[in-house]
């Protein structure tokens, strides 16, 4: 059952840092889950939430660690000497370890790496810091069970024991050479069913999948996403295995991708949170703001170039907002499913058949809403040339949406830009300019002005 972090609960924790009772607090706290329990500090104050944090063990606090909004980590942080930071790091696998030294300063990344007493474990931690942090060498941890494929089975099992103890859990058993070489896969099921002389190159399954150190997270994630893998081995230039990556960090990947296409999608130019500074959410999302209001202002140079006409047939300018809010949503649907598309592996360059596909979803769409508009227009309006040039002009204007939508982020991506940007206010504002001259200029054609 999922825990609820109620004001009665935060009150009672209050008030058992300000009796100092340490013992009831480690019993109020100890059976809850990590990522409860940095729920609960994220509600408490900085001194608060540290005196807690002091007060658990090590083993309890480095998985909070984790689960911390980054402003509270940092600030914790910040609080801890060098060593009770390594304390921490000390009972972290080495890929979360890695992330939150990371965000250290030079200095003091120096200083709490002398003081981790597992060397192994430092010089790990020190390895994966040389990587960028969305590749997946910045990605994996060095935690995994592998078995050379000379050895028999009663000594791979021997080994395996002995490695295991230092991996919390066990996705794969991997199959190397001599030098390290990744060679394949050792399935649970073969390894138990085969005698103890048998050969590990004899029963080891070759074919995997695996990443190169340098493979973008993004492609890790659709990778692993693609064949439904709880975990993938990553290999260097030389193809020798050098970690493993794991479902829990490629979830925070696809969750941070997500959050940053909505975050473009709505014109936000930058990664920010709720919590960020007014600055902060202002600079994120000015800057389309205002290249919308340029190209709205083009638009409204369009409007007053077709003056004469809307005042000879003042209904064109009653269907503008139709037509503007028609295109827009025309356009953010075709990008949107582009993107998708993108994404997922089911898209990856201009496609003729797709195109259309959508350009005739369109067409249909298109026919229907101008149908009714046209429709409506004779009704109410009884001008039916006025209405047939209008019907016309929103098909015109939907093709080219669709078009639009279509086309743009296919080429944001060949030229490797974020193609979610174009399911936002780039569409809906360049359609509004270029529906505009559209929707005036087949009704000028039609009406013979």
């Amino acid at each position: 059952m999922e825990f609820k972090v109620s004001k009665e609960f935060i009150h009672q924790l209050e008030d058992l840092i300000n009796k100092k009772n340490d013992n009831e607090l480690e019993v109020l706290l100890n059976d809850l889950h990590h990522a409860d329990i940095a729920e609960i500090l994220d509600e408490l104050d900085f001194d608060e939430a540290t005196y807690i944090f002091k007060v658990l063990d090590s083993d309890k606090t480095a998985e909070i660690l984790l689960e911390l909004e980054e402003d509270l980590r940092e600030n914790i942080l910040s609080r801890l000497s060098p060593k009770e930071i390594a304390e921490e790091l000390d009972e972290l696998e080495t890929n979360d370890a890695a992330d939150i030294i990371a965000e250290l300063s030079q200095e003091i990344k120096a200083e709490v790496i002398s003081e981790i007493l597992d060397v192994e474990h430092a010089k790990d931690i020190v390895d994966l810091l040389r990587y960028d942090e969305n590749t997946a060498g910045g990605l994996m941890g060095k935690e995994l069970v592998k078995v050379n494929e000379n050895w028999n089975v009663l000594t791979c099992v021997k080994e395996m024991r002995i490695q295991a103890e230092n991996v919390s859990r066990v996705h794969s058993i991997y199959v190397v050479d001599d030098e390290n070489r990744l060679k394949g896969r050792l399935s649970l099921k073969d390894l138990l069913t085969s005698s103890t002389k048998t050969q590990i190159g004899e029963v080891y399954i070759r074919k995997l999948n695996f990443v190169n150190v340098d493979t973008e997270d993004v492609e890790v994630a659709r990778i692993m996403q693609k064949y439904d893998l709880e975990a993938i081995p990553v290999v260097d230039e030389l193809g020798r295995l050098v970690g493993r990556i794991t479902i829990d960090d490629i979830v925070d990947v696809i969750k941070e991708e997500a959050d940053k296409d909505y975050q473009l999608a709505a014109g936000i130019t930058q990664d920010v949170e709720s919590n960020d500074s007014v600055y902060e959410l202002t600079k994120a999302r000015l800057p389309w703001l205002l290249i919308g209001m340029v190209i709205e202002i083009v638009a409204s140079f369009v409007l007053k170039g077709n003056e004469a006409t809307f005042q000879k047939y003042s209904t064109l300018i009653i269907f503008v907002p139709l037509l503007s809010a028609t295109a827009g949503n025309i356009g953010v649907q075709a990008s949107a499913i582009v993107v998708q598309g993108l994404a997922n592996g089911t898209l990856k360059e201009f496609s003729r058949a797709y195109f259309t596909k959508e350009i005739t979803v369109s067409m249909i769409s298109g026919s229907i809403i101008s149908l009714l508009l046209l429709g409506y227009h004779s009704i109410m309006y009884q001008q039916y040339l006025v209405g047939f040039a209008i019907s016309i002009s929103m098909i015109v204007v939907i093709l080219f949406a669709a078009t639009l939508g279509t086309l743009v982020p296919l080429f944001l991506n060949k030229n490797k830009i974020d193609p979610a940007i174009a399911t936002g206010p780039f569409i809906t504002t360049t359609n509004d300019v270029f529906g505009i001259m559209l929707y005036f200029g087949v009704a000028n054609l039609i009406l013979g002005f």
